[in-house]
């Protein structure tokens, strides 16, 4: 990346590359998304397919990612123009587009995160209702995820996201990540531990590690999508965020084995949230599979108002979250810079302040109403990620396979069959199942654009 003198940074360390990709996969993705997602989508039998496509689809197309960042050593449009040319810069810009509108609304659900940190403090979402209202926690939801302080909110997210990147790659990503993600596991491994010992703990485990088969077969059709769109959205797949990351990294790295290292990690924090949320929702009686988006902000703040130690488990947890969200937005918003830097020689500063204050401005319809989050998250997750991996897949593995093979044995030596293995795995069912999925998403968003968008528009 250039810093504004014609110098493109790198990472100083491996370990440095692998805790800011780990950091960007381990965000709200996995703590705020992913408990929602298991909830709505039947506990354990989204769990199979999710652990399916981390592993048979998300691995494999991680792999196309790294190959074309590494071998180009540019952002994510110069890289994809250097290395196919033609109309297939445009799908650069496509991934620059999707970080804008991930970020966007991301940031918002990272403002409620920062509200409910002051919430454990204070107890704000926790206490008895009166006669008839509901919830304390759903009425501190209600207050804080919409409005002016939202908005406010919102864009106090941003400035630390945006004074972060600003100070660059070393400095500034690599050092934040070197102590925002041991400080993720360490957090979360303890609270683990700490849900093992509550009441509802064997019941959770049941429903979060016991898969239904029947349900699966009967729900395919919602599961699917929505297991595909969490493996991308928490691997940082087909938002151009591990080519940009890949782009710093030199000739010597393996990169089959940090690329597993990243996915390892990612979805060992992933099966850890579970672990902890909801044997926090069963054993304060609430049901997961009614939760919603608002997941960890009504269910799990509700429940932890009825457990031993919840205020203080209440400021780890939600303190975490906020931790896992900055390591993620850096990643989203450094995608969109590092083009801005590479394309158009702006120093590094104020390409980010200048990124970040468009990203708040599209965030800001998102404070109005939480169906804005819907409306963001599902187009973007199970539209606009798929897709963007599908163009990949079919430039890197059908059009540019020698190139990818060869890119991919730097670094390693010889690859013998595992090359071929995973050129077939990216050509035949990892863009099956993205082009089935991508179907499913597209039909899913339809379907909420006529139901609850379009109820939502009445009612203004």
């Amino acid at each position: 990346m250039s810093t504004g003198e014609g110098v493109r940074e790198t990472w100083s360390t491996r370990i440095g590359f692998i805790l800011a990709a780990v950091g960007s996969a381990v965000g709200l993705g996995n703590i705020w998304r992913f408990p929602f997602q298991v909830g709505q989508e039947g506990g354990a039998a989204f769990m199979v397919m999710y652990l399916a496509f981390v592993v048979l689809i998300g691995f494999p197309a991680m792999m196309v990612e790294f190959v074309v960042g590494r071998k180009t050593g540019l952002n994510t449009v110069g890289a994809i123009r250097e290395f196919a040319g033609g109309a297939w810069k445009y799908l650069g810009g496509l991934f620059v587009f999707i970080g804008f509108v991930i970020l966007s609304y991301y940031s918002v659900v990272g403002g409620w995160v920062l509200r409910y940190i002051g919430g454990s403090v204070t107890g704000g979402y926790t206490g008895t209702a009166a006669e008839g209202a509901p919830p304390v926690a759903a009425q501190y939801f209600g207050t804080i995820s919409s409005g002016l302080d939202t908005l406010l909110f919102h864009g106090l997210f941003m400035v630390i996201v945006i004074a972060i990147v600003a100070m660059g790659v070393q400095r500034g990503i690599e050092l934040g990540v070197k102590v925002m993600v041991p400080a993720i596991i360490a957090i979360f491994a303890a609270l683990a531990v700490y849900a093992f010992t509550l009441g509802g703990a064997t019941e959770a485990y049941s429903y979060y590690l016991s898969p239904d088969l029947g349900y699966l077969l009967d729900n395919w059709q919602s599961i699917v999508p929505a297991a595909a769109g969490q493996g991308f959205f928490t691997l940082s797949l087909g938002m151009g965020v591990m080519i940009t990351y890949a782009s710093y990294l030199s000739e010597d790295e393996n990169l089959g084995v940090d690329g597993a290292t990243i996915v390892g990690f990612n979805t060992g924090i992933s099966i850890l949230t579970g672990l902890i949320v909801f044997p926090i929702l069963f054993t304060a009686g609430v049901d997961p599979e009614t939760s919603g988006a608002g997941a960890i902000f009504i269910s799990v703040a509700q429940a932890l108002g009825s457990i031993p130690f919840g205020e203080i488990v209440g400021v780890l947890f939600f303190a975490t979250v906020a931790i896992a969200a900055l390591s993620s937005a850096i990643s989203l918003i450094e995608v969109v810079v590092s083009y801005v830097i590479d394309e158009f020689g702006l120093d590094r500063v104020p390409a980010t302040a200048g990124i970040g204050t468009l990203i708040f401005l599209l965030g800001a319809p998102v404070t109005y109403d939480t169906v804005m989050v819907d409306l963001y998250d599902i187009f973007a997750a199970q539209v606009l990620l798929v897709l963007g991996g599908i163009l990949l897949v079919i430039l890197v593995a059908w059009l540019h396979a020698d190139e990818a093979i060869d890119e991919l044995k730097k670094g390693v030596g010889n690859l013998a069959w595992i090359g071929d293995l995973w050129l077939w795995m990216v050509r035949v069912p990892v863009l099956v199942v993205l082009l089935v999925s991508l179907y499913l998403g597209v039909d899913g968003f339809v379907e909420f654009l006529q139901g609850d968008f379009a109820e939502f528009l009445s009612s203004l």
